[in-house]
């Protein structure tokens, strides 16, 4: 909203405050101002003067010589090159001295041979917006009307000594998108009186010949129609351009620019009919039939649902209601007769229509925050006056009237002891009436309690919360206290769960993992491309509205959006990649659901291509299996999860049948880890690619914290390699705890080093090598003790495996 100063200052004497004082008042109060900007950009030394003669240039048949007079003691001599300067025209002239936008200085010189005592200036030559003016000001000199007075200061003329203040205003703050709304501001803000408009208008014997007729109630409370006769369409006086430019509003003509001026001061859109028209002079508020046409102002023909509001007459639509009028009906040059409107429809219904139709005008943005249902007619009533003022049309006697709803004030109540309490305060009564004196809100009082009946220009009051707010702002934030917080105060500190999101986040970047946030939303045949982690049948919840298909159901499984991001990765040249995700899926067992689905959190990751890229050290090594297994590992190890197995799975969905393995510690299976299925990366264009899905959940069921850490030891330990031939069925797991079981605790470790099958081994055997690491921690070990170790290992092995020595 761009508020005049000068303008404001016939609503509230603002004698006493700067236009940057009222600003920083404005701000304080919680009505912010973006800006304070001067009209004047940079003009000084020019005046209205008056073509005398004119006459072509001896050497130049571009150029004009004409004698001006600007009010001074002699006529000036200046010679202008505008193709539209004539004699008897009245213009703005820079006299010798004067400056002009841009470090423009006049200067007396020769043109040709020809003195020029100064410059007869363009509207762009000022620095005004050209966009503003009308078309026959844009081009050429500005030719200003007779009635300017000759001699009288170009920048007071044109309205540039005034400053404009841009509010930045909050969608609660819809009533300071008028002028009348900021003046009760400032008036409450400075203590002073707010003055209003006057309404001066006089009515003919003639019956106003409107009829009016609401067919949509629940979508027009109430509706005002004047009649106007004998109306001479004409350009508006330079006072009202001067302010409607200053909003940031083109003027047009009297009548038109009537309803503008009038929406800036009230807020309250309005609009004006050529009354001939209107069939029957019968105006009807009702609801388009579905497909029903219009052609609006602009000359767009408008396509209409079955919920837009129009305005017609008993053969034809007329206005979109709130939006944009019809040009069947627009005031022209040749109008005679008026129809003005004044109408209150429900901010939704606007709201709707502008959306719909893609249409966003200043009546739109007032009806979508809402206007003051009581101030309807009075601002319909305003408009007629100044439309009678300055067209000199008679008004017909009485108005066309239909009101379904009559607006009601909401009533709201507040006690002192609650004020204090929301502001850390300590007022008193005394302090709180003037306040609401200062608003304008008529209010009852008894035993520190106030009633409050909150005027309908303020819509955004509706609870005791905002009564305390509008005290605090003229009360004064600056002048409330500060105090600090009481009552007992406790450290943040993170759930488990949290702890465990963010050890799995840093540990996999720590091994080299990059973390990617990907969309929940997936295609529907990309659901079946990988298995969650649930056991039940679940089904994939789609979205009512979906803004495609591409992302048209929410995912059961994380790695269909890890693969789609590897994909991405390789159609751009990116071969190498080691990504996880951190991130919900959503479990239903619903077809049409009727609760909200289960939300579960996993962490997937998924790697492909070179793990170690070739390099002059050594040869290049590509992400396998046991690449991806060992990620899982190390993450599980540093989550202190223990007694981890991993069973290899021939069944599970999305995954290789003879490379996958689900991962379990003691009863819970925490995920899985494994190749994508062959299909899947076809179908995905990848090349070979690892994943691994684990449930966070099971894994804070699972985790002990941090892992044991032991001193460094003292004695030494020693090292014994057993080279096993085992049944390939065996798996190493089951060696290994057999190892574990029976060297009990002076087992440090054991470590799988040698997997061999081929010459001197059956085909049905393969031979595995495990080193073993054997320490006390109290001395040091006796050949004997070790040998003892040793062969208990091998006799469990043999008994519980099959095992042999390998010789």
């Amino acid at each position: 909203m761009k508020v005049s100063y000068q303008w404001l200052s016939e609503y509230v004497d603002l004698s006493d405050c700067t236009p940057q004082e009222l600003a920083e008042k404005l701000t304080r109060s919680g009505v912010e101002v973006d800006a304070v900007e001067s009209r004047n950009a940079g003009v000084s030394g020019c005046v209205i003067g008056y073509v005398k003669e004119r006459s072509k240039h001896p050497d130049a048949d571009r150029l004009n010589v004409c004698i001006v007079d600007a009010g001074q003691e002699q006529d000036l001599q200046i010679v202008c090159g505008a193709p539209n300067v004539d004699k008897g025209q009245k213009v703005i002239v820079a006299l010798i001295g004067a400056k002009l936008p841009g470090g423009l200085n006049i200067k007396r010189s020769k043109l040709r041979g020809v003195e020029s005592q100064g410059m007869i200036c363009s509207a762009k030559e000022l620095g005004l917006n050209d966009k503003l003016l009308a078309k026959d000001q844009q081009e050429g000199i500005m030719v200003l009307p007779e009635d300017a007075e000759i001699g009288m200061d170009a920048v007071s003329y044109l309205g540039l000594d005034d400053s404009i203040l841009e509010l930045g205003l909050t969608p609660n703050r819809s009533d300071c998108l008028s002028m009348l709304g900021v003046a009760y501001e400032v008036g409450a803000i400075l203590g002073k009186e707010v003055l209003l408009p006057q309404i001066d208008l006089v009515e003919s014997e003639e019956q106003n010949p409107l009829r009016v007729k609401i067919d949509a109630s629940a979508e027009c409370y109430q509706y005002h129609g004047r009649h106007f006769k004998n109306a001479k369409i004409a350009s508006s006086p330079q006072w009202m351009k001067n302010r409607l430019m200053a909003a940031g509003v083109r003027p047009i003509n009297n009548v038109v620019d009537v309803t503008n001026y009038v929406l800036l001061e009230y807020g309250q859109p309005l609009h004006a009919f050529d009354a001939g028209q209107v069939a029957d002079r019968s105006i009807i508020v009702r609801l388009a039939q579905e497909g029903e046409t219009l052609v609006t102002l602009d000359d767009q023909e408008r396509k209409l649902d079955a919920q837009t509001l129009l305005i017609t007459d008993p053969t034809k639509g007329l206005a979109i209601a709130g939006v944009m009028g019809g040009a069947n009906s627009e005031i022209t040059g040749e109008t005679t007769e008026i129809i003005l409107e004044a109408a209150w429809f429900t901010p939704k219904t606007v709201r709707r229509t502008a959306r719909s139709l893609g249409m966003r005008t200043e009546g739109c943005v007032r009806w979508e925050k809402g206007v003051d249902q009581k101030r309807v007619q009075e601002a319909g009533e305003r408009a007629a006056s100044l439309i009678q003022k300055l067209s000199g049309a008679t008004i017909s006697k009485g108005i066309a009237s239909a009101i379904e709803k009559e607006p009601q004030a909401a009533v709201v109540s507040v006690t002192l002891a609650k004020i204090n309490q929301h502001l850390g305060t300590s007022m008193v009564a005394s302090e709180v009436s003037p306040i609401f004196d200062r608003l304008q809100f008529p209010y009852e009082t008894a035993n520190d309690s106030w009633t409050v009946t909150v005027p309908t220009r303020r819509g955004d009051i509706t609870l005791p919360e905002d009564l305390v707010e509008e005290v605090a702002r003229l009360y004064g934030y600056d002048n409330i206290p500060t105090s600090l917080p009481s009552g007992m105060t406790s450290q943040g500190f993170l759930t488990p769960e949290q702890q465990l999101r963010r050890t799995i986040r840093r540990h996999l970047i720590g091994v080299g993992l990059n973390e990617a946030i990907s969309y929940a939303l997936l295609h529907p045949d990309r659901v079946e491309d990988a298995a969650g982690l649930h056991q039940e049948q679940v089904k994939p919840v789609a979205l009512l509205m979906p803004m495609s298909e591409e992302r048209s159901v929410l995912r059961t499984s994380l790695i269909p959006s890890l693969l789609e991001t590897i994909a991405y990765n390789k159609n751009r040249q990116n071969h190498d990649v080691g990504i996880f995700e951190l991130g919900r899926v959503f479990l239903s067992t619903e077809e049409t659901l009727t609760q909200l689905p289960e939300e579960r959190l996993y962490v997937g990751g998924a790697v492909t291509g070179q793990w170690v890229p070739q390099n002059w050290m050594g040869a290049k090594q590509a992400v396998d299996f046991y690449q991806a297994k060992g990620i899982v590992e190390s993450l599980l190890a540093r989550l202190g999860i223990q007694n981890v197995q991993y069973k290899a799975v021939s069944d599970l969905k999305g995954t290789h049948p003879g490379r996958t393995a689900e991962v379990w510690a003691q009863e819970l299976r925490l995920g899985y880890v494994g190749q994508t299925h062959p299909g899947t990366e076809k179908a995905y264009d990848l090349n070979e690619t690892y994943v691994f899905q684990l449930d966070v959940a099971k894994l804070v069921e699972a985790a002990t914290g941090m892992g044991f850490y032991n001193q460094l030891p003292k004695f030494p330990a020693v090292t014994r390699d057993l080279a096993l031939v085992v049944d390939r069925t065996v798996p190493a797991g089951a060696l290994e705890a057999t190892i574990r079981e029976a060297a009990g605790e002076l087992l440090e470790s054991v470590t799988l080093f040698d997997v061999y099958t081929g010459e001197r081994i059956a085909s049905d055997k393969k031979s595995m090598a495990f080193a073993l690491v054997l320490r006390n921690a109290e001395r040091t070990l006796q050949d004997e003790e070790i040998q003892q170790v040793t062969n208990a290992v091998i006799e469990a092995l043999k008994v519980n495996t099959g095992a042999e020595l390998r010789m």
